[in-house]
């Protein structure tokens, strides 16, 4: 049987990497304005972020139609017999739902679609889970009980940098804005039942940061190997020293960097960062 792996851009797999592994993707969309454009295809992030920064206001985001998804599954179905398909959580996105039911209009390849219940490069561990399992000749049922394994043992934590961000999106009032600029509300997120929800609210981004790191730390001490992913938006140089303080202080974890990109990053805003891990 040949099995292909398909995930969505918000797991922001860099392309190369995407490409050597074999992974398919389908992107979703951001408008600004009129014009709509698709993420990791025809915009990049840090393009994006020079955007955002110029336009007066926030861009919307879209998932991808069914049509460009069944397009995606007709051109498998050429080469394969089945598909495992790993999206972004349904608790924020339609894309899983669209892709459930793409696969029941395709013929000729058996979909086997695989909600992350999460985002970014958390989500594009899974993918890349089984993309090897798929190499190995691993069935489809094995793989989506791996998959299904490693997310009780999948935590993503976010730190918002700026709630005036988040206010623009409609997702706090203006007197929570204010409030939390002057006492400097650190906002920590993740994601519970497929929701985006508040984990805790922290004075000061450096003591946020530090709590995320706390709760990674509480993984790494247990002695197991921990695969972990520092996220960031437009802020490339915090993470990289995240990264070194980690790895100077726990040289054995598997430590990488990845990216709020476009769809993800209209949300959050510039200077969110975030940390992600699996305990292998």
């Amino acid at each position: 049987m040949k099995i292909a792996v398909m995930t969505d851009s918000t797991a922001y797999i860099p392309r190369q990497i995407r490409e050597s592994e074999s992974i398919h993707m389908v992107p979703l969309n951001v408008v600004f304005g009129e014009v709509s454009y698709q993420e990791e295809v025809d915009l990049s992030t840090g393009e994006f972020y020079h955007m955002v920064k110029q336009s007066e206001n926030l861009p919307k985001t879209s998932q991808p139609s069914i049509g460009s998804i069944i397009d995606k599954l007709e051109m498998l179905a050429m080469d394969y017999d089945a598909v495992i398909s790993v999206h972004l959580s349904s608790g924020i996105s339609g894309t899983y739902q669209a892709v459930v039911s793409a696969g029941k209009m395709v013929e000729g390849i058996t979909v086997y679609p695989f909600d992350s219940e999460i985002s970014c490069l958390p989500q594009g561990f899974y993918a890349l889970e089984a993309a090897k399992m798929a190499r190995e000749n691993a069935l489809p049922g094995a793989i989506i009980d791996r998959l299904e394994q490693m997310k009780q043992n999948m935590c993503a934590y976010f730190m918002v940098d700026d709630l005036s961000h988040l206010q623009r999106g409609g997702r706090l009032n203006g007197a929570q804005v204010l409030v939390g600029s002057l006492l400097q509300i650190k906002p920590l997120l993740h994601f519970v039942d497929k929701q985006i929800v508040p984990f805790e609210k922290i004075r000061t981004r450096k003591k946020a940061l530090n709590r995320i790191i706390g709760l990674l730390e509480e993984d790494i001490n247990n002695g197991k190997p921990v695969k972990v992913a520092i996220i960031h938006g437009n802020a490339e140089q915090k993470a990289l020293e995240m990264k070194r303080e980690l790895e100077e202080k726990h040289p054995s974890i598997d430590c990488q960097i990845s990216y709020f990109g476009p769809v993800i990053g209209t949300h959050l805003g510039s200077g969110s960062i975030g940390i992600g891990w699996y305990i292998v």
